[in-house]
């Protein structure tokens, strides 16, 4: 049963569905084909794992801002938060994550506090990693308060296969950090704006996971670290 366990995932029930036509479609290639067969074998689990929910440990301290995405960071930026939340036109320090189609897709809250704006916008589906992609793109934008009053931004941006953003928060929900609240088919991104004055504790091609990697902490004024690769 252990050995049973450590093969298995959760998976979120968006996937279901996909997953049974992943399925589907590979019992018809058999049919055509056993080397097609085969081929959609692969598919069809490369499609239950991209939909897996693992569980995350996520730090609950006051003033950390959590990963809201499996990924790389691949910019941080100054860059002016989304216009349709109506914060004005000062640039705040922008985290971006990218996710690739092997990543989770799972997001998760990067603060707790309550959702005070949850907005949406139509947009192109320009590949995620470019910057350009964060103002030109699908997205879904959530403005987050926290108890002591602080913004935290999160926008989901679709990317160039993903094509479906899918957002459980509402606005005037109250919600954790860690807990989940949308999921981005296939291939995406996320942003995060801090606020003024805080400095990210994470580098330009770390990965990060979702619920667990902190990108930044609210309550310190330690500058941006330095970082080497080896």
């Amino acid at each position: 049963m252990r050995a049973l366990k450590s093969v298995l995932f959760p998976i979120h029930p968006e996937g279901f569905r996909f997953i049974a036509i992943f399925a589907f479609l590979t019992l018809l290639l058999f049919f055509v084909s056993d080397v097609l067969g085969w081929v959609g074998v692969v598919l069809t689990c490369w499609c239950a794992w991209f939909f897996r929910d693992p569980a995350r440990v996520t730090p609950q301290r006051k003033g950390l801002v959590i990963s809201p995405a499996d990924g790389v960071v691949n910019m941080i930026t100054e860059a002016v938060p989304p216009a349709e939340l109506g914060l004005g036109d000062d640039a705040l320090t922008r985290v971006s994550v990218f996710m690739n189609v092997f990543n989770c897709h799972v997001n998760r809250l990067p603060v707790t506090g309550r959702v005070v704006k949850s907005l949406y916008r139509t947009g192109q589906f320009l590949s995620a990693d470019l910057d350009k992609a964060s103002d030109k793109n699908e997205r879904q934008s959530l403005l987050i308060e926290t108890e002591d009053e602080k913004q935290i931004v999160v926008v989901q941006i679709a990317g160039l296969v993903a094509r479906r953003i899918l957002c459980f928060a509402h606005e005037d929900q109250e919600m954790h950090a860690g807990e989940r609240f949308g999921l981005i088919r296939f291939g995406s991104r996320c942003d995060v704006y801090l606020p003024k004055g805080t400095s990210p504790l994470v580098s330009l091609g770390q990965s990060a996971i979702s619920g667990e990697t902190v990108l930044a902490d609210l309550k310190s004024k330690e500058k941006p670290r330095k970082t080497v690769t080896s």
